[in-house]
C-alpha cells in the first residue's frame, strides 16, 4: 500500500511543500477541491446511508471515513491537506488509474480520449484539464457525443460560459447520474480552474460513457468487415462487366472472321486483307489486354476472398475465365482460317484474272482465223473453175484442212481455259461460256463445212488432172510455218506469272531455247520464199497465164515476210519483260532474306524469355521484392523489345503488298511471331500478378520469408515437369513432406513421426490411404475442379491453415454488442452505431428476425454475420 502511494503520489501529486504552498498562495483551488472531494465522497457514503458536510471535521472522529474506507478500502488521517490528498489519491486510484486508451493510462489516456471525441466540434480544444474547461463548452461536447438528445450543443455559445455550464452539470446529475461536483461559478472565477478537481469530474464521465467504446469498438469491426464486402461486390461487377463486353466483342468478331464470301475483283479482296491487318493492329490489340487484364484482376479478386474468409467468386454462367478463353481460342481458330482463305482467294482471282485474259487473247485470235471461214467453204466456184482451177481449189481445200487441224490445239485450250475458269467459279463465267460455246458451234460447222466441201471437190476431181506443184508445195511449206509464226508471235505475247526466281530462269531459258531456233526457222522461210520465187521464174519462163494468186493458199510471201518482222521485233520486247520480271524476283528473294534473318532471331529471343520467365516463377533468388523487382525489369526489356516486333511488322507488310506467298529462309512466320509475343507479354504480366498476391498473403497472414521459401520449396520439388502447378497426388505428396496428415480424421501437427505419420509416408510413396480430409482440401484449393493447384492457392490453403482470420462468430458478438445483448438489432442501432452508407448496406440485406422475442422492426443479424463468410445466403 504505501508503495503504491508513493509511486501515485510521484505521478499525479504535487509534494507536500508545493501542496501547502499552492493552498496558501490560491485559496479558491482549496475551496473547489473541497466541495469536488467532498461531493465525490458522497457519491461513495451514500450507499452506506450518510454522508458528510465538513471534510475536515465529519472525518475526523474516523466513523464516516471507516464507512468510507469500508467502501472504498483506504485510510488516512483528519489532516485537511493530507484529508484532500488522500482523496486525491482514492480518486486516482478507483476513478483515473484504469483509464487506458490506446496504450497509454490514467491522466494521458483520459485527456486522450476526452481530444478524440470533442474533435468534431466547434469551438472546443482540449489541451489540459484546467483552462481548456472553463467555457464549458468540453462538458458539453462529452455529453452531446453518447447522448445528443439530451443537449441542444447548435445553440450553445462560447461567450456565455456559466450557462453551458450549469447545463452540462445539471444535465450529468439528472440523466447520467453524476453528482455536482463543482458549481459553474467556482470554474469561471477562477484563472487556472483547479486539475485535480477538473481530472475527478471528467473521470465519472468516462465511467459513465465506457460501455459506448465497447460499442465503437464492436461498430469498427463491422464497418472493416462491411468495407472489405463492399470492396468485392464492386471488383465482382467490374469483372462482371468487363468479361461482358469481351466475349459480346468476340460474339460480333468472330462472325465477321467466319464470313467466307468471295469477291469478284482483286481490289475488293486486297480491301479485305486490309480490313484484317487493321484487325491485327488496331483492334485486336487492346482486346489482348482486356483479356489479360481480366485474368489478373480475377485472380487478385479471389487472392482477396481467400485474405477476408470469403467465399471463392464464382462469376455468372458462360462469364468464367475457362469461358472467355474458350471464346478466345473459338476467335483465334477464326482468325487463322480468315487470313488463310483471303490468301487463297487473291491466289484464286490473280490466277483467274490470267486465264481470263489468256481466253481472250486466244479467242480473238481464233475469231480472226475464223473470220469468213464459213462464206469461203459455202462458195461454189468449183462449178464454173477449170480443170486447173479444180484441182487448185482442191490443194487449197487441203491445205486449208492441214490449218483447220492445226487450229484444233487451239480450240481445245479455249475450251479448257473455260472450264477451268468455271471450276475457279470466275464471276463473269456465263460470257466466257457462251463465247466459248459459240466458237465451238462454229468449230463444229466449219468441220462439217470443210467435209462438204471436200466431197464436192472430190466428185470433180476426175475432171481436174493438172495442177502446179510448186504452189502445192508453197502452200504445204507456208501453211505450218505460218502457224508456226502465228505461234510464236502468241506465245512472244502470252502474258506470265512467277513467284519464284526459278520460275523466271525456267522461262527464260526456254526463251533463249527459242532464240536458238531462229536461223533454222530463218532458212525455212528463205526455201519456202524460194519456192515462191521459183514458181515467178516459170511463170515468166513460159509465159504461164496466171488468174490470181496462188490457188492453194492465201499466204503470201509478203505476209511471211511481215510476220517474220513482227516476230523479230517481239523477241527483244520479251527479253526486256523477262529481265524486268527477274529482277523483280530478285528483290523479293531479298525481302524473303530480309525478313527470315529477322525473324530467325526473334522468334528464339521470345522462345528463351519465355523459358526465363518460367524459370524466375520457380526458382527462390531472394525475398519476393526482389524476384518481383526482377520481374518487373524483365517485363521492361521484353516492352522496349516491341519496336523490333514493329519492325518486322513492316517488313511482312511488304512482302505481303509483293504477294509473296513462300519463304524458305525461315520456319517462322508472321502469325508465330504474333502469337509467341502476345504469349509472352500474358505470361510475364501474369507471373509478375503471382508475386504480388504472394506479397499480399504473406503480409495479411504474417508468413515470414523462411515459411514462404519453405512452401516454394516444396512446390517446386514435386512439380516436377516445372508447369507451376501439382497434380493432386503432387499435392498430397507435398502436404506431407510439410508435416500436414492427410487422414479421414484431421490432427494437429506435432512435430513428429507417430504411427499415422509414417503411414501418410508411406501414402506419399504409393500406398493406399483414405481419401476424405484430402477431398476435403482439395475443395479448397482447387473450387474450380480443373485437377491442378497453382503456387497460389497452396500458398493461399497453408497461410489459411497457419493465420488466424476475422470468423463469422466474431462479426456476430460485435453486433451483440451494439444490440445491447440483445438476439436481434434495430434500424435505429444500426444507423447510430455505423456509417450512413455501411449501415444502410446491412438494412437492406438483413432479413426480418422471427425470434420469439422479436419486436416490430427487428433484424436478424445472426443469419447476416454467417452470409458474410459464405455459411448461408443472404
Amino acid at each position: 500500500m504505501d508503495h503504491y502511494d508513493s509511486q501515485q503520489t510521484n505521478d499525479y501529486m504535487q509534494p507536500e511543500e508545493d501542496w501547502d504552498r499552492d493552498l496558501l498562495l490560491d485559496p479558491a483551488w482549496e475551496k473547489q477541491q473541497r466541495k469536488t472531494f467532498t461531493a465525490w465522497c458522497n457519491s461513495h457514503l451514500r450507499k452506506a446511508g450518510t454522508q458528510i458536510e465538513n471534510i475536515e471535521e465529519d472525518f475526523r472522529d474516523g466513523l464516516k471515513l471507516m464507512l468510507l474506507l469500508e467502501v472504498i478500502s483506504e485510510i488516512v488521517d483528519g489532516n485537511v491537506k493530507m484529508t484532500l490528498g488522500m482523496i486525491w489519491t482514492i480518486i486516482l486510484r478507483f476513478a483515473i488509474q484504469d483509464i487506458s486508451v490506446e496504450e497509454t493510462s490514467a491522466k494521458e489516456g483520459l485527456l486522450l480520449w476526452c481530444q478524440r471525441k470533442t474533435a468534431p466540434y466547434k469551438n472546443v480544444n482540449i489541451q489540459n484539464f484546467h483552462i481548456s474547461w472553463k467555457d464549458g463548452l468540453g462538458f458539453c461536447a462529452l455529453i452531446h457525443r453518447h447522448r445528443p438528445e439530451l443537449i441542444d450543443y447548435g445553440k450553445l455559445r462560447k461567450d456565455d460560459p456559466l450557462t453551458n455550464l450549469n447545463t452540462a452539470f445539471d444535465v450529468a446529475e439528472k440523466y447520467l447520474d453524476i453528482p455536482k461536483m463543482l458549481d459553474a461559478e467556482d470554474i469561471v472565477g477562477t484563472a487556472r480552474p483547479d486539475e485535480k478537481a477538473i481530472m475527478t469530474y471528467v473521470s465519472s464521465f468516462y465511467h459513465a460513457f465506457s460501455g459506448a467504446q465497447k460499442a465503437e469498438t464492436a461498430a469498427n469491426r463491422i464497418c472493416k468487415v462491411l468495407a472489405v464486402n463492399q470492396e468485392n461486390e464492386q471488383l465482382m461487377e467490374d469483372y462482371e462487366k468487363l468479361a461482358s463486353d469481351l466475349l459480346e466483342w468476340i460474339r460480333r468478331t468472330i462472325p465477321w472472321l467466319e464470313n467466307r464470301a468471295p469477291e469478284n475483283t482483286m481490289h475488293a479482296m486486297q480491301q479485305k486483307l486490309e480490313d484484317f491487318r487493321d484487325y491485327r493492329r488496331l483492334h485486336k490489340p487492346p482486346k489482348v489486354q482486356e483479356k489479360c487484364q481480366l485474368e489478373i484482376n480475377f485472380n487478385t479478386l479471389q487472392t482477396k476472398l481467400r485474405l477476408s474468409n470469403r467465399p471463392a467468386f464464382m462469376p455468372s454462367e458462360g462469364r468464367m475465365v475457362s469461358d472467355i478463353n474458350n471464346a478466345w481460342g473459338c476467335l483465334e481458330q477464326a482468325e487463322k482460317g480468315y487470313e488463310e482463305w483471303l490468301l487463297n482467294e487473291i491466289r484464286r482471282l490473280e490466277r483467274l484474272d490470267h486465264l481470263a485474259e489468256k481466253f481472250r487473247q486466244k479467242a480473238s485470235i481464233h475469231e480472226a482465223w475464223t473470220d469468213g471461214k464459213e462464206a469461203m467453204l459455202r462458195q461454189k466456184d468449183y462449178e464454173t473453175a477449170t480443170l486447173s482451177e479444180i484441182k487448185a481449189l482442191l490443194k487449197k481445200h487441203e491445205a486449208f484442212e492441214s490449218d483447220l487441224a492445226a487450229h484444233q490445239d487451239r480450240v481445245e485450250q479455249i475450251a479448257a481455259i473455260a472450264q477451268e475458269l468455271n471450276e475457279l467459279d470466275y464471276y463473269d463465267s456465263p460470257s466466257v461460256n457462251a463465247r466459248c460455246q459459240k466458237i465451238c458451234d462454229q468449230w463444229d460447222n466449219l468441220g462439217a463445212l470443210t467435209q462438204k466441201r471436200r466431197e464436192a471437190l472430190e466428185r470433180t476431181e476426175k475432171l481436174l488432172e493438172t495442177i502446179d506443184q510448186l504452189y502445192l508445195e508453197y502452200a504445204k511449206r507456208a501453211a505450218p510455218f505460218n502457224n508456226w509464226m502465228e505461234g510464236a508471235m502468241e506465245d512472244l505475247q502470252d502474258t506470265f506469272i512467277v513467284h519464284t526466281i526459278e520460275e523466271i530462269q525456267g522461262l527464260t531459258t526456254a526463251h533463249e531455247q527459242f532464240k536458238a531456233t531462229l536461223p533454222d526457222a530463218d532458212k525455212e522461210r528463205l526455201a519456202i520464199l524460194g519456192i515462191h520465187n521459183e514458181v515467178s521464174k516459170i511463170v515468166q519462163t513460159y509465159h504461164v497465164n496466171m488468174a490470181g494468186t496462188n490457188p492453194y493458199t492465201t499466204i503470201t510471201p509478203q505476209e511471211i515476210n511481215g510476220k517474220w518482222d513482227h516476230v523479230r521485233q517481239l523477241v527483244p520486247r520479251r527479253d526486256q519483260a523477262l529481265t524486268e520480271e527477274h529482277a523483280r524476283q530478285q528483290h523479293n528473294e531479298r525481302l524473303r532474306k530480309q525478313f527470315g534473318a529477322q525473324a530467325n532471331v526473334i522468334g528464339p529471343w521470345i522462345q528463351t524469355k519465355m523459358e526465363e520467365i518460367g524459370r524466375i516463377s520457380i526458382e527462390m533468388h531472394g525475398t519476393l521484392e526482389d524476384q518481383l523487382n526482377h520481374l518487373r525489369q524483365y517485363e521492361k526489356s521484353i516492352v522496349n523489345y516491341k519496336p523490333k516486333i514493329d519492325q518486322l511488322e513492316g517488313d511482312h507488310q511488304l512482302i505481303q503488298e509483293a504477294l509473296i506467298f513462300d519463304n524458305k529462309h525461315t520456319n517462322y512466320t508472321m502469325e508465330h511471331i504474333r502469337v509467341g509475343w502476345e504469349q509472352l507479354l500474358t505470361t510475364i504480366a501474369r507471373t509478375i500478378n503471382e508475386v504480388e498476391n504472394q506479397i499480399l498473403t504473406r503480409d495479411a497472414k504474417g508468413i515470414s520469408q523462411e515459411q514462404m521459401n519453405e512452401f516454394r520449396a516444396s512446390f517446386n520439388h514435386f512439380d516436377r515437369d516445372h508447369s507451376g502447378t501439382l497434380g493432386p497426388e503432387e499435392f498430397k505428396a507435398c502436404l506431407i513432406s510439410l508435416g500436414y496428415d492427410i487422414g479421414n480424421d484431421p490432427q494437429k501437427k506435432t512435430g513428429m513421426m507417430d504411427t499415422d505419420d509414417f503411414r501418410a509416408c508411406l501414402i506419399s510413396m504409393g500406398y493406399n490411404m483414405g481419401e476424405a480430409e484430402f477431398a476435403r482440401i482439395m475443395s479448397i484449393v482447387d473450387p474450380n475442379r480443373l485437377g491442378v493447384v497453382t503456387f497460389q492457392a497452396f500458398i493461399d490453403f497453408m497461410s489459411r491453415e497457419t493465420a488466424d482470420t476475422d470468423t463469422a462468430d466474431q462479426v456476430m458478438a460485435s453486433f451483440k454488442i451494439l444490440a445491447g445483448d440483445k438476439n436481434y438489432i434495430t434500424v435505429d442501432e444500426l444507423r447510430r452505431e455505423l456509417p450512413p452508407d455501411q449501415a444502410e448496406y446491412c438494412i437492406a440485406r438483413m432479413a426480418p428476425y422471427t425470434g420469439p422475442d422479436a419486436v416490430p422492426g427487428a433484424l436478424d443479424y445472426m443469419s447476416f454475420s454467417t452470409a458474410l463468410y459464405g455459411e448461408s445466403d443472404l
